[in-house]
């Protein structure tokens, strides 16, 4: 394993001692629907913090919308990671959207997007299946082999993605609306991408 894996292994095993994750997901999609009804593909909402209850990983998808582990993508952690990495004085403007069974939270930075989506599919070989396809559709996709995959299938790419894959769901940050670098220290999009990846997949192994 080279040096850059060995660096992307130890960011992942420090994400993975986070605390509190379930406790904290985003809410549902804000489609002025009201409680208990579906909302509508297309629907977007803002995201805020809020206290649930143990997050699912093997949930079949539903019309009602996206899963508690879904949510979790917008929620306190990734946003919370996200402005610690960055050094942002203030917490970035949040769209979601849940669509095709496809939960994406947009995070609107001053440099640019940032997109965290959730494809949420029937079973594990379904979402593999959907894994598989992005790949291959994906530009200049490579493997994260080693300890930094966290056991889990998963690429990235030279644009700035990184993509993972457990159990029912395919987690896709997509941080090439961003340039090369960003943040005080030049953190690249790809180490970005990385780490919100791995603080998400930190929270849905603490809470299966």
């Amino acid at each position: 394993m080279n040096n850059r894996h060995h660096r992307l292994a130890a960011l992942a095993l420090a994400s993975l001692l986070l605390p509190g994750c379930a406790a904290n997901a985003a809410t549902a999609p804000d489609t002025g629907a009201e409680a208990g009804t579906s909302p509508s593909s297309t629907g977007t909402g803002h995201a805020n913090g809020h206290h649930g209850q143990s997050t699912p990983q093997q949930e079949t998808p539903s019309a009602e919308g996206p899963s508690e582990a879904s949510l979790m993508v917008c929620g306190d952690q990734p946003m919370e990671r996200l402005t610690s990495i960055l050094k942002l004085d203030t917490k970035p403007h949040t769209i979601n959207d849940w669509a095709d069974s496809t939960f994406t939270c947009t995070y609107h930075l001053d440099q640019g997007a940032l997109k965290i989506s959730v494809k949420e599919a029937k079973d594990k070989a379904a979402a593999l299946t959907h894994f598989n396809v992005e790949k291959a559709l994906a530009k200049d996709a490579k493997p994260i082999e080693g300890l930094a995959n966290l056991g889990f299938p998963a690429y990235e790419t030279a644009a700035g993605s990184a993509v993972f894959q457990k159990d029912s769901f395919v987690l896709h940050v997509d941080a090439s609306g961003l340039p090369a670098t960003v943040g005080p220290e030049n953190i690249t999009r790809n180490a970005l991408a990385y780490q919100l990846s791995t603080t998400i997949l930190a929270c849905w192994i603490e809470h299966p």
